[in-house]
């Protein structure tokens, strides 16, 4: 902006020289806040990736629901409409086996989600110590997680084997001096859903063991320090230190383990397949559609199961995103 300001006086004796014009330098504009580029561009590897891998299978398989679709069958698809879905909720040969795999799903959830949580917690808690050679520890506890749910699934089908030789039954048969005999943990329905708890929490224990670790270290060791000066108790500074400084990483602990409890497939169907476990007892949604879709050939009804079991896990995970959200969030 230019501002005038009037000329002095000229000397005496000397002309009136021209107004003087002084100009004040405008300020140079702030660059332009680019954020939003840079977050998109290092965003789109993942997001082409959840879009080729997630999005367009699904958008396939609701399109396949609405067809009659077989493997190996010589007869194009069909356009069945909503049948598929009719037939899975009020078919009895189909709504059965689908509601108790619901049930064993929301069973498996239910149990899996606390107590895995609960025992990832303590064991971050037990881990989050400066004491020589923690590292060691911390890396046991996390191994589990490197291995293959397969190769889990063979190592328990050994421990809970049902003859004598069975690692859990003769470790009881020695403990009990000989009044143990071989039980069918697999093949019983009564402990067959335990049995998968079980071994889905050792395996997975540790993956959320780590997240809650890096939570606990993120506290400021001032707080601690002020809490014993108060006085506080163990339990006292766990209740209003710890927990309200790792809530928010604890949802997400929380949340991350419910989707996963609910996309459980993989050690059901080995120990099904080769462990000799109770198959109505511990038949998951996803275990349905898979065995649907390749061992009855039915494509159309394995996606319309997949379809609607996404959209219970996502409202699921809705509602349990709205009860437990941190209080500072929106």
């Amino acid at each position: 902006m230019k501002t005038v300001e009037p000329a002095h006086a000229a000397p005496s004796g000397s002309e009136a020289g021209p107004p003087v014009t002084s100009v004040k330098p405008t300020p140079a504009r702030p660059p332009r806040n680019r954020d939003w580029l840079h977050g998109l561009l290092m965003s789109t590897p993942a997001v082409a990736g959840l879009v080729a891998f997630v999005g367009i299978p699904f958008g396939y398989a609701v399109v396949l629901s609405f067809y009659n679709v077989r493997l190996g069958s010589p007869l194009a698809p069909r356009f069945f409409g909503l049948e598929q879905y009719r037939r899975l909720f009020t078919d009895p040969d189909l709504s059965g086996p689908f509601l108790r795999a619901l049930l064993n799903n929301l069973t498996f959830a239910v149990v899996v989600v606390p107590l895995q949580t609960g025992l990832a917690l303590a064991l971050a808690i037990l881990l989050n110590r400066k004491l020589k050679g923690i590292g060691l520890f911390r890396s046991l506890f996390f191994m589990p997680v490197v291995f293959p749910m397969t190769l889990v699934a063979v190592i328990w089908r050994l421990i809970l084997a049902r003859s004598d030789q069975g690692l859990l039954n003769s470790a009881l048969h020695t403990v009990s001096f000989g009044h143990w005999g071989a039980f069918d943990w697999l093949g019983d329905a009564a402990t067959a859903m335990a049995s998968v708890i079980v071994l889905s929490v050792w395996q997975g224990v540790g993956f959320q063991m780590v997240i809650l670790l890096a939570g606990l270290q993120q506290i400021p060791g001032e707080l601690y320090e002020a809490a014993e000066l108060d006085r506080a108790t163990p339990w006292q500074q766990f209740r209003h230190v710890t927990l309200p400084g790792i809530r928010g990483t604890l949802v997400f602990v929380a949340m991350l383990t419910s989707v996963l409890s609910f996309r459980v497939f993989d050690q059901v169907y080995v120990l099904v397949h080769g462990g000799g476990l109770d198959e109505d007892a511990t038949r998951t949604v996803m275990y349905q559609a898979v065995t649907t879709a390749f061992d009855q050939n039915n494509i159309g009804q394995a996606s319309a199961i997949t379809v609607v079991f996404f959209l219970i896990v996502v409202v699921l995970t809705l509602i349990q995103r709205r009860v437990v959200r941190p209080d500072n969030e929106d």
